[in-house]
């Protein structure tokens, strides 16, 4: 291809009408406009907690510049980006959420014993310049008002910058040693390359930066918990719209996307966003564990499995599953597999207590999930050879985990080490989930056939205390007979 059609290609992407380019338009659109708003905003509670955040993490890396990007746009198609979301370390280390500027760059710089930190991001486009009514990336004309520098300043109490000083900001750090999290950012890993001393460049304390910042997310802070809280508050009232909807989802050809809106639509609401993609699958679909078409039909005498979370303005997210029968009750089959997933989760729960390791919370779950299969006769060997860790053919039945962490990401904490995440010492402050389920397939030939197709999943959000945990998704019913009263109140109110 030449290099003519190339250009020319280039030009074609975004071949929609242009604004004028004359002195007199330019003039006539950037005059008599009201003085905008100065917003003077009080600090925000999140900003000492995001300090101390920091000053933790600089501990670790005594003499290091620290860079942590937000990340950049991520492209959907052409000229169409996906909401943009920050990373997950930018966001815990400044406080910054929903309203993140795309691109901006926390810079933690080596001051003695500790680091002095400083936020880059593009300031807003002035009245006075083309971009203010011609770039629909950063235009008040196309974006709406952003918040400025100082404003941010002021709320996160961190000194703040116009993203064009950043590379001359990091010039002197030519020299020293530098760990990034640059977030698929390509102008800001171009820029750290340059700036990384060439005698560093074999080294890779890129990914002692993220292990960092991951496992600095092992223990929430008391903000912390009090979003997550607010999160599980928001989605159990998500879970209720759904029961309200169930209606209209039952007389649709495709009702799981009844459901999957109807969640939606709260979220945007009450929230930010989806935490993650909605699962709603009804009947045999629940058997997937990651059914995210939502193409189904939600029938009467069927399950819907729902597993769903609401993240709000901060990022933090819930991630909440229930298992709900569609007509109001369940069959005695579908009991029979609900109950044992119950007694699963209650076993986890036991085990779930400072002092445990993570993964106990995972092999008490499964014990129950491996005695109930064997006593329903799905096993060709003895309870006790299944249970070896080289067999475990139980697992059939459920081959996921049934923990994970939970905060900013919904499997948070992701990049931890082994011996802290898996193998950790469950602590006060953690938050993860509780999940076993039971998927028996609908060709399953191991499966009693009025077992086959029946999909159960329990999940609740669970918070280490000191004594033992607190399940943060209690009010949103798990026993059965709790499942099906809750259904008929919500239905009704």
């Amino acid at each position: 291809m030449s290099t003519q059609t190339a250009d020319t290609l280039t030009a074609r992407g975004n071949n929609r009408s242009r604004t004028p380019k004359s002195s007199e338009f330019r003039q006539f659109i950037s005059s008599n406009w009201a003085d905008a708003p100065t917003p003077t905003p009080d600090t925000a509670e999140v900003a000492a907690f995001a300090a101390a955040r920091r000053a933790e993490l600089g501990s670790q890396f005594t003499g290091f510049t620290l860079i942590i990007g937000a990340g950049a746009p991520r492209v959907r198609s052409n000229d169409t980006d996906y909401r943009f979301r920050a990373h997950s370390a930018f966001s815990h280390l400044t406080g910054w959420g929903a309203q993140t500027v795309p691109g901006a760059v926390l810079v933690l710089s080596p001051h003695g014993q500790d680091h002095s930190a400083a936020l880059y991001f593009r300031a807003p486009a002035g009245r006075d310049t083309d971009e203010f009514y011609a770039n629909s990336a950063i235009g008040e004309f196309w974006t709406g008002p952003r918040p400025g520098l100082a404003e941010v300043g002021t709320a996160l109490d961190l000194p703040t910058h116009d993203i064009s000083e950043l590379a001359t900001a990091l010039r002197p750090v030519q020299g020293t040693p530098v760990a990034a999290i640059t977030a698929d950012d390509p102008a800001l890993a171009e820029l750290v390359q340059e700036i990384r001393p060439h005698s560093f460049q074999n080294e890779d304390p890129d990914t002692r930066l993220a292990e960092a910042a991951s496992e600095l997310r092992l223990i929430k802070d008391a903000y912390e918990i009090a979003q997550l809280q607010e999160a599980v508050r928001i989605s159990i009232e998500g879970f209720a719209r759904v029961v309200q909807e169930l209606p209209r989802a039952k007389a649709h050809r495709r009702g799981e996307r009844i459901v999957e809106g109807a969640f939606f639509a709260h979220a945007r609401e009450e929230g930010n966003d989806l935490g993650y993609d909605t699962i709603a699958a009804a009947g045999k679909h629940a058997c997937t564990l990651h059914w995210t078409d939502n193409t189904g039909s939600v029938r009467d005498g069927d399950l819907l499995l729902l597993d769903a979370g609401v993240e709000i303005e901060s990022l933090y997210t819930a991630d909440v599953t229930r298992t709900l029968p569609i007509s109001g009750t369940f069959t005695p089959a579908q009991r029979r597999v609900y109950e044992a997933v119950l007694e699963a989760a209650d076993a986890a729960f036991k085990v779930a207590v400072p002092g445990n390791r993570f993964r106990d919370v995972h092999n008490a779950a499964m014990a129950i999930i491996a005695r109930k299969v064997s006593e329903w006769g799905l096993l060709p060997i003895p309870l006790e050879e299944t249970l070896r860790p080289e067999l475990q053919f139980h697992r059939r039945y459920m081959v996921h985990g049934t923990s994970h962490h939970l905060g900013l990401d919904v499997h948070d904490c992701a990049q931890a080490r082994r011996e802290l995440y898996l193998d950790g010492v469950i602590t006060p402050g953690m938050v993860f989930t509780i999940e076993p389920g039971l998927y028996l397939q609908p060709d399953d030939l191991t499966v009693p056939a009025e077992l086959r197709g029946i999909g159960v999943r329990i999940e609740d959000d669970v918070l280490i205390t000191d004594t033992g945990n607190v399940n943060l998704t209690a009010a949103l019913p798990r026993d059965p007979d709790g499942v099906e009263a809750w259904m008929r109140t919500v239905s009704i109110s």
